[in-house]
C-alpha cells in the first residue's frame, strides 16, 4: 500500500468537527507499526518474466546518493528524498518496474521485465543481460558494495512429467549439475546452481505451468530472492568467526595462565591483576567489535529456515532440494559462528569469575595486613599506657616533692618568727599527708576526663 493509498482510505476531519471515529489521539507510532505488514508486498509477475536482483552493502550510502541514483533513471527526475523515507519505493516504466529496498545493512534493487527473445527452455546458458531494460551502466554504478545478484528466469511450461521439466532445466544451465524441487508442493519448480556466472550473477530457474497467477509468481520470486540474500548475509559472520579463532586462543591461554599462577601462589597480586586486565579487555574489546554480527548471523539465518519453509518443498528423485543442499552446506557455517560466540561469552564468564577469585585473595591479604597493623597499635597503645602510668607516679612524687618543699619552707619562716617548730620532723610528718592528696587530686582529674569522654 502506497502512502496516497493510505491517505485516501484515512477517514480525515468533516467540515463541522473531529473525525467520525469515537477514538482517542493516535499514538504517532500507530499508522507506520499498522502499515508495516504492507511495506514490501510481492510484485505482481506476468510470465514469462525475466527479474534481476541486486543487493549491495549501504555502510557509508546514504539515501541521499541511492535517491540521486534513481533520478538518473528515464522520467525519475523528479524523485524526491521523501519518496524514499519509507524504505520502499516502486518505479514503473512502460514494460518494466525497478523495486528499490533500503534494509538495515543492505539495500536491493530489483527489476522485473518480460523475458527477452531467445533465452526460454531449449537454449543453454542464454545471455540474459543482451535483453535488459535497464543500462548495464546504470546498473554498475549503483551506490554500495555487491553482496547478492540473481538472474532469476521464470517461464511457463508443463509439470506433469518433472524429470522432463526438470532435464529441459538442467539443459538451460548448459547440462551442468544443478539442485531443483517442485515447491508448494508442486505447484511449481525451482532450479539453480548456486554458482556465479562470468557476467557476476547467479541464475535460478523457475518454471511454473500455465495459468499461474502474477501473484503466486511475485511470492515465488520473492521468496526464492529472500533466501539468496539472507543466506548470504548470514554467512557474513563466518570470516569473523574465523578471524576470531587465534585471538581466543591466546586469550583462553592467558586466562589459563592467570589461574594457574593464582592456585599456585606463584606471582603477586600486582602482577596477576596486570595479566587479568589485559586478557580481559582483549576479550571485551573482541566482544563489542563482533557481538553485532554474531547477533545479525542468528537473525538472518532464522529468517532462511523460514523461508525454507515456506517454500513447501516436494522433492524430485534423483536430485537435491534447494533446502537441503543449502542447509548441508550452510549449518556448518552457522554452527562456527554460534560457537564462536559462545566461547566469547564463555570466556567473558571466565575472565569475571577470575576476577573475583583475585579479589577475594586481595580482599584476604588486605584483612591480614590490616589484623597486623591493629595489633601493632594496640600493642602502641598498651606500651603508651604503662609509659603514661610510669610518668604519672613520677609526676606525683615530683609534685608532692614541690609540696612538701613549700612546707618545709613554709615551716622554717614560722621558727624564724619564733615558734617553736622543727622545720625537718614537720615537713617529715606531713610526706604520707601531700601524697595522698596529690594521689586523690590525679584521680579526680581522670574520672573528669572519663566522663567528658563518654
Amino acid at each position: 500500500m502506497t502512502a496516497t493509498d493510505r491517505s485516501a482510505q484515512t477517514p480525515g476531519p468533516t467540515p463541522d468537527g473531529p473525525p467520525p471515529w469515537a477514538l482517542p489521539p493516535d499514538d504517532p507510532q500507530r499508522l507506520p507499526l499498522h502499515d508495516e505488514v504492507h511495506a514490501r508486498p510481492p510484485a505482481r509477475i506476468h510470465l514469462p518474466a525475466l527479474v534481476v536482483f541486486i543487493a549491495v552493502l549501504n555502510e557509508g550510502v546514504s539515501r541521499e546518493q541511492e535517491c540521486e541514483h534513481l533520478r538518473l533513471l528515464p522520467g525519475q527526475e523528479g524523485l524526491t528524498l521523501q519518496d524514499l523515507a519509507g524504505s520502499f519505493l516502486r518505479l514503473r516504466f512502460a514494460d518494466h518496474m525497478l523495486k528499490w529496498e533500503r534494509h538495515t545493512e543492505f539495500t536491493r534493487y530489483v527489476l522485473t521485465q518480460p523475458l527477452p527473445a531467445g533465452v526460454g527452455l531449449g537454449t543453454q546458458q542464454p545471455d540474459l543481460m543482451a535483453g535488459l531494460a535497464l543500462p548495464t551502466q546504470w546498473l554498475n554504478r549503483i551506490p554500495g558494495r555487491t553482496v547478492a545478484a540473481v538472474q532469476l528466469a521464470m517461464l511457463q511450461h508443463d509439470l506433469d512429467d518433472p524429470h522432463a521439466a526438470l532435464a529441459l532445466g538442467q539443459a538451460w544451465f548448459g547440462g551442468r549439475t544443478v539442485v531443483a524441487s517442485l515447491l508448494g508442493n508442486g505447484h511449481s519448480m525451482a532450479v539453480t546452481n548456486f554458482r556465479i556466472q562470468e557476467d557476476g550473477f547467479e541464475r535460478m530457474l523457475v518454471i511454473a505451468p500455465p495459468g499461474t497467477s502474477p501473484t503466486r509468481a511475485g511470492r515465488i520470486s520473492q521468496r526464492l530472492l529472500e533466501l539468496e540474500i539472507y543466506r548470504l548475509m548470514a554467512l557474513r559472520g563466518l570470516p569473523v568467526a574465523k578471524s576470531l579463532a587465534p585471538v581466543l586462543a591466546e586469550a583462553e591461554a592467558g586466562l589459563a595462565e592467570v589461574t594457574l599462577q593464582l592456585e599456585a601462589r606463584q606471582a603477586s597480586e600486582a602482577a596477576l591483576l596486570d595479566r587479568l586486565i589485559h586478557v580481559a579487555a582483549g576479550i571485551e574489546r573482541a566482544t563489542a567489535e563482533h557481538v553485532y554480527r554474531f547477533s545479525a548471523t542468528e537473525a538472518y539465518h532464522a529468517i532462511v529456515r523460514q523461508r525454507i519453509t515456506e517454500l513447501r518443498e516436494k522433492p524430485i528423485p534423483g536430485t537435491q532440494t534447494l533446502g537441503e543442499f543449502m542447509q548441508r552446506r550452510l549449518s556448518p557455517a552457522i554452527a562456527t559462528v554460534a560457537a564462536t560466540a559462545q566461547r566469547l561469552a564463555s570466556l567473558s564468564q571466565r575472565t569475571e569469575r577470575a576476577s573475583a577469585l583475585l579479589r577475594t585473595r586481595v580482599d584476604i591479604a588486605t584483612e591480614t595486613q590490616n589484623q597486623q597493623l591493629l595489633a601493632k597499635l594496640t600493642r602502641g597503645q598498651e606500651l603508651q599506657l604503662n609509659l603514661q602510668t610510669t610518668v604519672e607516679g613520677l609526676s606525683i612524687a615530683a609534685i608532692s616533692y614541690y609540696v612538701i618543699s613549700l612546707l618545709l619552707y613554709g615551716a622554717k619562716a614560722l621558727k624564724g618568727l619564733g615558734l617553736p617548730l622543727n622545720p625537718e620532723m614537720a615537713a617529715g610528718a606531713l610526706i604520707p599527708l601531700v601524697l595522698w592528696a596529690v594521689w586523690k587530686a590525679n584521680q579526680r582529674i581522670h574520672a573528669r576526663l572519663h566522663a567528658d569522654g563518654h
